[in-house]
């Protein structure tokens, strides 16, 4: 994904919903060099209504990242550091016993946010990371029989660790694939690490974005406006079925033992059409499906133990498959 490539077709005017997510990447460069890529799919998931899992090792800036997503979206934001001890209540709330009115009251939990960061989410146990499923699925939480609606919006973004295993719980499928998508936060370019130093150098705390300058450029009428023109974008029938070869592909490949599921071909019909709006086009052409296939995909797959002792990747078979299956014409 990269947002800077020129697109034949777009239509011109933007319109104050599309600038104003497109002058989210110029408000948070003022924290985050570089990193467009991950911007953008953030917001893409934002479009539509889904949660992204951040993966990259320690210090690549996956935590700012989101902190100044959400100042720049003024949304309301809650980090949870995922620890061994975390227990479900300490995410979704509790009952609390008030001892002046003799009743139990509900304590909602940081889960009750726009933006949810849940830090290194891989290492608390299965019980606690399925505290989210419900958030993440049905944008409520159930405590003691009650449901509880959640604001919206409601993104979570979890990051974790790909090179420290020790001390870890992977995440089961099931929890996997209520990630719109997977965004691979890669080191910087030498450029980039120059000038992340050189701001460092000249007094920049990452703690505190309101004096690095990053302001609200958007906010939740902003992002409404753009999901009901995101849903005008119109999918041809050509369009559709590229999709479902694509995926159908992955259920076929000998290097994988498990391939997308029909939720996974409509994430990346979604992402497509998201993607499509923000270049600036009313309709979905093959390359934007091409765009967003990596990250809408490449955590719903499993590759068989084998291929993975070749060297073989859940990019490399996708990549493989972009390559092979007919594009509509």
């Amino acid at each position: 994904m990269d947002p800077t490539t020129d697109n034949a077709g777009t239509t011109g005017d933007p319109g104050p919903a599309r600038a104003s997510l497109e002058a989210l990447r110029a408000e948070i460069a003022k924290a985050v060099v570089g990193q467009d890529p991950a911007v953008t799919g953030l917001v893409v998931a934002l479009l539509c209504r889904g949660h992204v899992l951040l993966e990259g090792v320690p210090g690549v800036a996956k935590t700012l990242l989101v902190r100044a997503l959400a100042s720049a979206l003024e949304l309301d934001t809650k980090r949870v550091q995922f620890t061994p001890d975390l227990m479900p209540s300490d995410v979704t709330g509790s009952l609390v016993y008030d001892t002046r009115s003799a009743e139990f009251s509900f304590q909602p939990g940081p889960v009750f946010t726009n933006l949810l960061l849940a830090d290194e989410i891989n290492r608390t146990p299965p019980k606690t990371q399925s505290s989210l499923l419900e958030a993440m699925e049905e944008r409520q939480v159930t405590v003691d029989g009650t449901p509880r609606l959640l604001p919206d919006p409601f993104l979570v973004a979890a990051t974790q660790n790909p090179v420290e295993y020790e001390g870890t719980y992977p995440l089961p499928e099931a929890q996997l694939d209520r990630f719109l998508l997977k965004l691979t936060i890669p080191l910087p370019s030498r450029q980039d690490e120059i000038d992340v130093l050189t701001r460092h150098a000249e007094g920049f705390n990452p703690r505190d974005l309101h004096a690095a300058g990053v302001r609200p450029v958007a906010g939740p009428a902003d992002l409404e406006a753009a999901r009901a023109a995101v849903a005008k974008t119109t999918i041809s029938p050509e369009i559709t079925a590229y999709v479902v070869d694509v995926c159908r592909a992955t259920r076929e490949s000998p290097s994988l033992t498990l391939g997308v599921s029909p939720r996974g071909a409509t994430a990346l019909l979604a992402t497509s059409r998201a993607w499509a709006w923000l270049t600036g086009r009313d309709y979905v052409i093959p390359d934007d499906v091409k765009a967003l296939a990596l990250p809408t995909l490449r955590h719903r797959i499993q590759l068989r133990p084998e291929a993975e002792m070749e060297g073989v990747t859940a990019d490399s078979v996708i990549n493989a498959i972009l390559a092979h299956v007919p594009v509509p014409r």
